[in-house]
């Protein structure tokens, strides 16, 4: 099947119980097991599948099937939030593991690596994943692992993810990726060897500013054995009714995703001639450094993009001034959103790493909705006035 039609047709599309065109949720906190204790004398007793519902559910069984599905790997895991999915995917780590880090990853799994775990004994180096040499001289004999970002939070700045997974086997590493941003119906890293994908569902495929969410998947079963060890003990799992909404957003990205990524590439090439705009990020673009390796391993340049305005007191006005995008943390939604890195998604890195990396002041990072793009484009206009 295509892509699109895989959305719809995973496994999920009706309840076997009741031929219910959706999946059934299940509100519940706990399964009885009497089944269990009435084994006939000299049977030996099974446990049923379902016991409580930390440890999972018929809801949250189906979003991670599907989501396993669409990325082409072995095992999903569905998880709070998506830095819950970071945090667990890490937690199959040990104390004095070493990971290298891209230097430009969201802002959440920066502050998770560098506080929590390196409070825990994680050691980790960041370093400029755009070239894979990079993480190859970061190599250590404690090194375990490589996390990375493509298109990296918020410069968009792109990892060739063949190149580094291949340094990361020859080494024998774990290879994590954030696939926020492109979602499986764009790029599906496990397809280039990839161990571990992580995806904030909070974002495009939640899809509606409604519900938070993460989703892992991994490439093998065993490896799915450790992170489930992670998910049931550390128990920062969603309830149904967020699983629900997921599972209801992903039947709607490929019409929300293209729509939206069409619409950013012209609102992109319009705010590129625009004098008050200093810079521009976004893959989508001709003179995008990372683009043609960026269209080897995805199917389009998605819907967010970050451009820089000449001065900070210009940046500010914008995001006072703009009335069709939302100035919030987040990205995904229906509706323009429109984020300040250095307040918002970055405020925890410190400022002096922050410049050094180009999250700037005068930068902004547009996630485009479902608008029409004439409309954001006059009222972009009227904003940097």
């Amino acid at each position: 099947m295509k892509r699109g039609t895989l959305l719809i047709h995973n496994g999920h599309e009706t309840d076997p119980a009741t031929g219910a065109l959706g999946v059934t949720l299940y509100q519940t906190s706990t399964f009885d097991q009497k089944a269990y204790f009435q084994t006939p004398a000299g049977e030996h007793p099974q446990p049923q599948e379902f016991d409580y519902a930390r440890s999972g559910t018929p809801t949250r069984k189906a979003l991670e099937e599907i989501i396993a599905e669409l990325e082409g790997g072995e095992a999903g895991y569905a998880f709070s939030s998506g830095i819950a999915a970071v945090s667990s995917a890490l937690g199959i780590l040990s104390t004095r593991d070493h990971i290298i880090a891209a230097e430009d990853i969201y802002g959440g799994s920066y502050r998770m690596l560098n506080t929590f775990y390196k409070r825990w004994g994680l050691e980790v180096t960041a370093v400029d994943a755009s070239d894979a040499e990079n993480i190859k001289k970061a190599i250590k004999p404690n090194t375990k692992a490589v996390f990375l970002e493509t298109p990296s939070n918020p410069l968009l700045k792109i990892t060739d993810l063949k190149a580094c997974i291949a340094v990361a086997k020859n080494a024998g590493l774990l290879t994590f990726v954030d696939n926020t941003f492109m979602t499986p119906h764009l790029q599906r890293p496990i397809e280039l060897g990839a161990d571990i994908v992580i995806h904030s569902a909070t974002k495009f495929l939640g899809g509606h500013s409604d519900v938070i969410s993460g989703l892992a998947v991994t490439a093998t079963r065993e490896l799915g054995k450790r992170l489930y060890a992670v998910q049931n003990g550390f128990g920062a799992v969603p309830g149904p009714w967020d699983v629900w909404l997921v599972i209801r957003g992903i039947k709607t990205l490929k019409v929300r995703l293209e729509t939206q990524q069409a619409s950013a590439q012209i609102l992109s090439r319009h705010l590129l001639k625009h004098p008050k705009v200093a810079a521009e990020y976004y893959p989508g673009l001709e003179d995008h450094p990372g683009k043609k390796i960026h269209d080897g391993q995805s199917s389009g340049p998605g819907a967010v993009f970050s451009f820089k305005t000449k001065t900070t007191e210009q940046a500010v006005r914008f995001l006072g001034s703009v009335k069709l995008a939302a100035a919030a943390v987040s990205l995904g939604g229906v509706e323009t959103i429109a984020s300040y890195p250095v307040r918002m998604s970055h405020a925890s890195i410190p400022p002096a790493e922050r410049e050094r990396l180009g999250i700037t002041d005068t930068l902004i990072r547009i996630s485009t909705g479902l608008e029409d793009p004439e409309d954001l484009i006059a009222d972009f206009e009227e904003a940097l006035k």
